[in-house]
Parts: structure tokens; sequence; C-alpha cells
């Protein structure tokens, strides 16, 4: 029992691992059925002439799409496999010249994918180099003798431009063009770089000194109507105060008591201010005023 067991083991581990995948070789070597991938196409050719074109992915079977022929497919003709899927260059610094002369360059993106797989192989030894030079032609045939703002601005209109002028000639080929879009427009001469930034730098040396003097200038009107209303305002104060003075003695001199202690003490202040000597004496003093007075007199300056 045990050795039956291990036989039909052995015996379907033998088919599954070499008798299998050897009779699906076999079929497939007769051209009995084929697997398409997705955006693939297999192009059948035999004898010089193309008997199939399978761009739909999954299993198909050659004898109902070619006929006895696919038996001999795969050992007198050639299966060509095309890939269908989105590729994408970039094409740097196309040189062109704007409507003011300057030299400028242009980087192209664009987008293709082949539509037309036997026209992709046999009408052109190097469609995908051709699409390219079509694009750069295009790109320096239109977008020459533009005007420099129109140049910097203006790109998705120049992207439709050359895409308009590649796409009929590169279906030709079995190549599709998709997007088109132009990324980059800068100078080519450095010459002319370097003037520019130098015009860039001065001009923003010219605003900025333009935005400071003008800073200065409104600082000055501010100051000079800020003293100017000072002044005004000082003046206005000094014509009223002698009438402001002149009520106040008139209010002070109407009570006698009042007017003497005010005099008293603005005298006292007076005389406080002057930095002058006093000397302070009794009452009913005066010989002793006698004697200070004749003493200073008699000292010498």
């Amino acid at each position: 029992m045990t050795s039956d067991f291990s036989i039909a083991f052995f015996m379907t581990l033998f088919g599954s691992i070499v008798a299998v995948p050897l009779l699906l070789a076999i079929a497939r070597l007769f051209g009995l059925y084929t697997i398409v991938h997705e955006r693939r196409a297999n192009v059948y050719v035999l004898f010089g002439k193309v008997w199939a074109i399978l761009d739909e992915p999954g299993l198909h079977f050659l004898l109902f799409k070619i006929g006895p022929a696919a038996l001999i497919m795969n050992l007198l003709g050639k299966c060509y496999v095309v890939d269908l899927r989105l590729d994408q260059e970039y094409l740097r610094s196309q040189p062109v010249n704007s409507e003011e002369g300057a030299p400028m360059g242009i980087g192209i993106w664009h987008e293709m994918f082949i539509s037309d797989p036997v026209a992709f192989l046999f009408k052109n030894t190097d469609p995908r180099g051709s699409l390219s030079a079509n694009v750069s032609n295009s790109t320096v045939r239109c977008l020459s003798n533009l005007p420099l703002s129109n140049m910097l601005i203006n790109r998705h209109a120049m992207s439709d431009t050359v895409r308009g002028e590649v796409s009929p000639k590169s279906h030709e080929w079995g190549y599709k063009l998709g997007s088109v879009y132009i990324r980059k427009v800068h100078f080519r001469d450095a010459g002319m770089i370097r003037q520019i930034e130098s015009k860039v730098v001065n001009r923003l040396r010219q605003v900025t000194s333009a935005i400071t003097q003008d800073g200065v200038n409104q600082v000055s009107i501010i100051t000079s109507t800020a003293e100017r209303e000072a002044a005004v305002e000082f003046a206005k104060a000094a014509a009223i105060r002698p009438q402001i003075v002149g009520d106040a003695l008139q209010r002070i001199s109407e009570d006698k008591q009042v007017a003497d202690a005010l005099f008293e003490i603005l005298e006292a202040q007076k005389i406080l201010g002057s930095g002058a000597h006093l000397t302070l004496l009794p009452e009913n003093s005066g010989l002793m005023a006698q004697l200070l007075s004749a003493k200073s007199n008699s000292t010498p300056a």
C-alpha cells in the first residue's frame, strides 16, 4: 500500500514538474496556443507576410486565428512582441530665436505610444528616433520668431501648436503622440544672461532706493507737519499767557492779604534764586547788624 502511494506521488510530481511544462512548451512550439500579456501585441510574420496581430490580452488558440500555418509559424516564421505601453521623452534646450533675435532654448516633454504595430515594425527602422526628430524640428519651425513675451508666458498655446504639427506624420510610422508640454524656456547666451542679471540687480537697487527715499520724504513731511502744528500751539499759548496771568493777578489783588503774601513769596523766591548769601538776625538787633555790615565792608573782595 505504501509503495503504491509512493509510486503515485512520484508520478504526479514528475508530471507536474516535467511532463506538463514539456507538453505546454511543445504546444506553444507548434503554435497550438499563445498568451498575450497586458499592453502587448504579438505580430506573426511568415514568408514575409503578416498573418495575424494579437493585441487582446489573454489566451489565444492560433489554429483558429491563423489556420494550419500556425503549426509552422514558430519554426519557419517569427513572432514580434511589441510593447504598447505609454512612453515619454524629454528633449532639452531646442535652439530657437525670438522675434527680437534673442537665442532661446526650449525644453519639451512629450508622450507617445504605438498605435499600429505593423507600421512600427516595418515602415521605419527607428520610429522613436524619427518621432523625437520630428518633435524637435516642429518645435524649432513653429516656435521660432515668436515674441519673447509669448515664449515666456504662453506655454500651453505653444505646446498645442507643436502637437498639432507632429501628430499626422508620426501616425504614419505607427507611433501616436500623446501629451506635449513645454517645461522650460531659457536663454542660451551666457553673456545675455549676465546682462539681464545685471539689469535686474540695478533695477532692484533703484526700486529699493526709491522706496527708501519715499520713506524719508514721508518722515520729513510728518516731522515738519508736527513741528508746524506744535509751533502754532506754542504761539497761541504765548499769546494768551499775559491775559491768563493778568486775570489771575487781578483776582489776587482783590484781597490785600493774599496779594501781600504772594508778593512776599515771590520776593523770597527771587532772592533764593539769585545765589546771594543771607544772614538772618533776630528782631531788635541794631548793633549786631551794624557790626556785621562793617565786617562785610572791611573784607577784601
